[in-house]
């Protein structure tokens, strides 16, 4: 995702205020938040598939990783990459990239209507050429209910596919009182292993998340927040399963082959 947005970085969220508006933006953020308030009606935040309730998650045969890596200085064009990897032995066994341009602004706060039509258009490829290759849960570069208004990227991603989706940030969304101070940084360094964790909890003591140690040799969690379909619990338990390095292995795998697509296509532009 789009590095240094406010959706997957640690400034405080800023919603423009209307004043501040052209009568354009005014009218397209009033329909993106109506699209949004409709789309969150459809949100199921736990568990619905059989797999989900196994420890180990018997069943499970293969999770999608989804990125969009964006040409150096070029916030239009981008590369969206889907991966599906095989679980529990996490091999890829499919990838596809694509030269996407994104044509819709960003806003605060919707940041799902910019980036996940694309992210959409790859699952849908995929089901065209290879239904047998359809990903059993989707993990997204991502907030999911950890967000401004409750419906993340992860959240619209899964809605839209009907998939089971998970939200991994690598910084933490400053958004319901939520506070990247020292207590947050002291609750960071009391993760002493790979595994531990600690609740993101809001003003109104409702948890949204959680940050997670997903290696021993990484220091810094990553944030996971429930998409669709998958319960916190469960989606924790995951993600910490599909993680070789910091970031959990089928997005980490996303990221560098849309990477290597930019520089083995456009040279000019990496």
């Amino acid at each position: 995702m789009a590095e240094g947005t406010q959706e997957s970085g640690t400034e405080k969220p800023r919603e423009e205020s209307d004043d501040s508006l052209s009568p354009e933006e005014r009218e397209l953020r009033a329909r993106w938040e109506r699209e949004q308030e409709q789309l969150k009606w459809r949100l199921v935040e736990g568990d619905t598939e059989e797999w989900q309730e196994e420890a180990t998650f018997a069943g499970l045969q293969r999770v999608g990783g989804l990125d969009l890596s964006f040409v150096k200085g070029d916030e239009a064009n981008a590369c969206a990459s889907l991966v599906v990897l095989s679980y529990p032995d996490l091999e890829v066994v499919y990838e596809d990239c694509c030269m996407v341009n994104l044509t819709a602004p960003y806003v605060a706060g919707f940041l799902a209507f910019r980036e996940v039509p694309s992210l959409v258009e790859a699952v849908e490829r995929l089901q065209d050429k290879d239904p047998s290759l359809m990903p059993q849960v989707l993990l997204v570069d991502g907030n999911g209910v950890l967000h401004h208004r409750g419906f993340g990227v992860a959240c619209h991603l899964g809605v839209l596919t009907g998939l089971p989706c998970i939200g991994i940030a690598k910084n933490l969304l400053q958004v319901s009182g939520l506070e990247n101070d020292e207590l947050h940084k002291e609750q960071i360094r009391n993760l002493q292993t790979g595994g531990d964790t600690f609740p993101l909890v809001e003003s109104s003591g409702k948890v949204l998340g959680m940050a997670l140690r997903s290696c021993d040799k990484s220091t810094k969690p990553i944030y996971i927040s429930v998409g669709h379909k998958m319960s916190l619990e469960s989606a924790v338990r995951l993600i910490h399963s599909c993680c070789r390095y910091r970031v959990p292995e089928p997005i980490r795998q996303a990221d560098i082959r849309s990477r290597a697509y930019i520089r083995q296509n456009f040279p000019h532009l990496s």
